[in-house]
């Protein structure tokens, strides 16, 4: 008999149930964590597991770049925001250089918050069920 770890089957059921905004929300969120994860790695002189910090956040800008709508003027900057913030990681990862991650991580709170700003923003603008549209 498999017993599977609650904490999985709760994180799965919290993406499979979120909407667009909230999964580009959990990957700034994601893409942070990796973030911390190499820093600390650099620290500890853990060359493998910043390595695999620095590729899981740049996978996870890949994907954020995957699904700007190319229709919106906003998302041409955002994707060269991104291309600078992988070839950064890039850079870091390289020079074991803490640093240019904290560049990178400022960057990516700064994207995090603003897009829970919006998020709030949205949903203060929805109506509210029985109103007329």
């Amino acid at each position: 008999m498999i017993v599977k770890n609650p904490y999985d089957t709760y994180k799965k059921n919290a993406i499979t149930t979120a909407t667009p905004g909230e999964l580009t929300y959990m990957l700034y969120d994601g893409c942070l964590k990796n973030i911390r994860k190499a820093k600390h790695a650099i620290e500890e002189k853990d060359y493998a597991k910043k390595s695999d910090g620095i590729s899981k956040a740049q996978s996870i800008l890949r994907e954020l770049q995957i699904t700007l709508d190319p229709k919106i003027a906003l998302s041409e900057s955002m994707n060269l925001m991104y291309d600078y913030m992988i070839r950064r990681l890039s850079d870091a990862n390289i020079k074991n250089d803490c640093e240019v991650l904290s560049e990178i991580e400022g960057y990516a709170v700064e994207f995090r918050d603003s897009w829970k700003q919006a998020m709030q923003i949205s949903r203060s603008n929805q109506p509210v069920s029985g109103d007329s549209v």
